[in-house]
């Protein structure tokens, strides 16, 4: 499926429909076909699965059928979350880089909406993850993913903030609190896979900020002043408030909000998939054929109003550039609606 950003200098060849997204003030955007986390296995029992392969499991015992019970901690941990599904791909036996990127180049042939490893992972890799997100962005392919660091990096928050800040970027989502479960802890990057399911699984008309954890408590409880360290970072923290743990506020690495972000996602994957169905190559890019995109465009921007997405929806023909030829531009604006984060009362006595 063609798409993905263009530029008025360097127009695309292939058909397709092209999305440019300006950021007017603050603006940030939503995702497609919701709830489906990836995560590339690193072991499994033999059998059932075979290396190098997918598999889509729903529930847990699925997942012990296909891989062994012992293998499948990421998978329980993504379900839990709140994914829907868990999309696998089966890394072979004591992986490589040359491994890791057959991984990253099969997962450009599915769709999902949230990445995460299984467990903890290298630098190296950390790096050619940002690279491949960034890759898939500018080819029209919208995902996020999470991320986390060891146990030993979990104990000093300065070390969580700068993997945040070496890993900026909006679709990015660094966990630095690793978890504590009926007395076993999970380092930040082992529980990364539940945040990708809780990001997977959440509306994306709903934020996760404040959003309860199924854990017992943090491993390391931060002060107030290292909390508003992380959240300056772009770090994604979780507290204790005194009776659960709970996500302190729903960040991107970029210090985007995750619920704005999975709204550019939506419009990005949506718009250009519903395009891809039922307009290029179908209608003629005529005022009528122009009016029905706009129409239709306008109509799924308006359903996203009507579940408090965004509001003050715009759809109209580019007019800095003719819609001449085969090429059709769109102007589309919008507000987005973010959730109420912060109150702030005044008493008067």
């Amino acid at each position: 499926m063609a798409g993905g950003t263009w530029d008025v200098t360097s127009l695309p060849i292939r058909p397709g429909l092209y999305l440019n997204f300006k950021e007017a003030a603050a603006a940030q955007i939503v995702g497609g076909a919701r709830g489906i986390v990836a995560i590339p296995l690193t072991s499994f029992a033999e059998g059932t699965a075979e290396a190098k392969a997918f598999y889509t499991v729903g529930n847990e015992t699925e997942a012990a059928k296909l891989f062994g019970a012992d293998h499948i901690q990421s998978i329980k941990l993504a379900l839990q979350g709140g994914a829907k599904e868990v999309l696998v791909y089966t890394l072979p036996e004591s992986a490589e880089a040359a491994d890791y990127a057959d991984m990253r180049a099969a997962f450009d042939t599915r769709p999902f909406n949230v990445f995460a490893y299984d467990g903890e992972f290298s630098e190296i890799e950390q790096t050619a993850l940002k690279a491949w997100i960034s890759a898939n962005r500018e080819e029209g392919k919208h995902f996020m993913a999470v991320i986390g660091g060891t146990s030993a990096a979990d104990t000093d928050p300065a070390q969580g903030n700068a993997r945040s800040i070496a890993n900026n970027d909006m679709y990015i989502v660094n966990l630095i609190s690793g978890v504590s479960i009926q007395g076993t802890d999970y380092s930040s990057a082992q529980f990364a896979p539940y945040v990708a399911g809780m990001i997977a699984g959440t509306a994306i008309n709903r934020s996760i900020t404040y959003a309860p954890i199924a854990a017992d408590d943090v491993t390391k409880r931060l002060t107030s002043s290292q909390v508003k360290d992380a959240l300056l970072a772009g770090s994604l923290v979780l507290v204790h408030d005194g009776e659960k743990v709970k996500v302190e506020q729903g960040l991107t690495s970029s210090k985007h909000k995750i619920r704005g972000i999975r709204t550019r996602q939506a419009v990005s994957t949506d718009i250009a998939r519903t395009a891809n169905d039922t307009y290029i190559g179908k209608i003629d890019n005529s005022k009528d054929g122009q009016a029905a995109l706009i129409s239709a465009v306008k109509a799924y921007l308006e359903s996203l109003e009507a579940y408090n997405t965004l509001s003050d929806v715009s759809v109209i023909l580019d007019p800095q550039h003719p819609s001449t030829g085969d090429s059709v531009y769109l102007q589309i604006s919008y507000r987005e609606i973010d959730s109420m984060e912060r109150i702030f009362l005044t008493v008067t006595l």
